[in-house]
């Protein structure tokens, strides 16, 4: 078993990533709002009359959606890549976000359907 885990730069992209997700075999995925470091240093450097307008007017998200998710196999978290990157695009590419697969030893309360 493994944790897939996408950190997905743009939020625009989210439901079209997670229905190629869904289409390549990964269910139960969770999503948090999370930040980087660089989009935070971007946020605190800004001048703060600007910072302060682009906030009122709702221009100022600097968030990033973080997917994660037990698998049964690496080939599933191949084909989760490639499901990606056929909505977004090479990943290594700038202002993409990244994946990337752990080994998970045990799990509890977790039903791996496919």
């Amino acid at each position: 078993m493994y944790m897939l885990i996408m950190v997905l730069d743009d939020t625009a992209h989210l439901n079209d990533v997670l229905t190629a997700w869904d289409k390549a075999g990964v269910g139960g995925v969770t999503i948090i709002e999370s930040t980087g470091i660089n989009r935070l240093l971007r946020r605190h450097s800004a001048d703060m009359a600007f910072a302060g307008f682009s906030q009122i007017f709702g221009s100022g998200r600097v968030g990033h959606n973080t997917l994660f998710t037990v698998i049964n196999s690496l080939e599933l978290a191949e084909a989760a890549v490639a499901a990606t990157e056929a909505v977004l695009g090479d990943l290594m590419e700038p202002d993409k976000g990244i994946i990337f697969a752990l080994p998970v030893a045990k799990t509890w309360g977790v039903t791996l359907q496919r």
